[in-house]
């Protein structure tokens, strides 16, 4: 009896360790796609371009699906903002679409 709540414990510990590291890799691919985006020789189309590939590498191709990407001006300064929508691991990798939503932003050089 012990041993199967000790062997649920872990695997709810694994799964909330799997969502983090998910979470904080997109997180990580949005920024950099973000400051490519920004770059003065660049479009935030780039950007996306750049943050899908980034996450094709390090994750399964199905968490690049929703990409997007949009100039908004925050306090009076332009930035390129990267927004990725990717699955929510549940259940391993697997979990309902379009849940986890991450963003990144970095300062536009074209001002």
């Amino acid at each position: 009896m012990v041993s199967g709540l000790l062997s649920l414990l872990f695997l709810a510990v694994f799964q909330l360790g799997l969502a983090l590291h998910i979470r904080n890799t997109l997180i990580s691919c949005a920024s950099e796609g973000a400051r490519l985006g920004a770059r003065a020789d660049a479009s935030p189309q780039d950007g996306v371009a750049r943050a899908k590939q980034m996450i094709k590498a390090s994750l399964a191709d199905r968490y690049a699906d929703n990409v997007t990407a949009m100039t908004t001006t925050v306090d009076g300064v332009q930035v390129v903002q990267i927004r990725v929508l990717a699955p929510l691991p549940v259940l391993g990798p697997l979990g309902p679409d379009h849940v986890l939503s991450v963003q990144a932003r970095a300062f536009s050089e074209n001002q």
